[in-house]
């Protein structure tokens, strides 16, 4: 018996995490996909001409032989409506998770100009997360709406950003913050001459 509570500290690059190894977050993601599909009965054609992309592409991720971008992911989690998260989360939360920066598998856009690192454990179902998001120098990152009732809340670590909510562009410098609802198109923008760092944290009326 313990006179207090017991933390059981676990490295993000253990099994259990998403950052086991370099293929270990494709592995995941494919194994999600598949179960919220199946879940919901849908075939892999009818949630291509959902989510906007090719069989194909979808296949490829599916079968983990590939690592899905940033965009494509956002597309599929919006079309069958769970949290970006849920597709990459790899089992239950417990106990104290360290987010080592050297093991980490940040997902990148498609031109490889914009990139999300998970502050927090890939682990169980939540209503907020944490991320760090790297922009390159004019860099224009466009977002489709999140689920109703999406918010996100941004601090500039570095840099100068615009930021387009439903209620305008939104300049901000190193150490603003922005609150906005996600739940529309929205955007980051680049405005300055060095790459940005943003820190991110987005909640979920689930």
């Amino acid at each position: 018996m313990t006179s207090g509570p017991v933390h059981h500290t676990r490295s993000a690059a253990d099994p259990a995490s998403a950052d086991a190894g370099p293929d270990a977050l494709a592995a995941v993601i494919a194994e999600n996909l598949r179960t919220y599909r199946l879940r919901q009965g849908l075939s892999l054609d009818r949630l291509a001409q959902m989510s906007g992309n090719s069989r194909a592409v979808l296949a490829a991720i599916e079968g983990g032989t590939t690592r899905a971008d940033i965009d494509t992911l956002w597309t599929v989690a919006k079309a069958l409506e769970v949290p970006f998260s849920s597709l990459l989360s790899s089992g239950a939360d417990a106990g104290t998770t360290v987010i080592r920066r050297a093991e980490s598998q940040p997902l990148a856009s498609r031109d490889g100009r914009f990139t999300s690192r998970a502050l927090f454990p890939l682990t169980g179902d939540r209503q907020v997360e944490f991320y760090e998001l790297r922009l390159a120098p004019g860099t224009d990152e466009q977002a489709d709406g999140h689920p109703p009732g999406t918010q996100e809340n941004l601090l500039v670590g570095r840099g100068s950003v615009v930021i387009v909510t439903g209620t305008g562009e939104h300049r901000l410098e190193e150490g603003d913050a922005i609150l906005f609802d996600a739940d529309v198109p929205h955007a980051y923008r680049n405005a300055g001459n060095g790459e940005a760092v943003l820190y991110l944290v987005m909640s979920y009326i689930l």
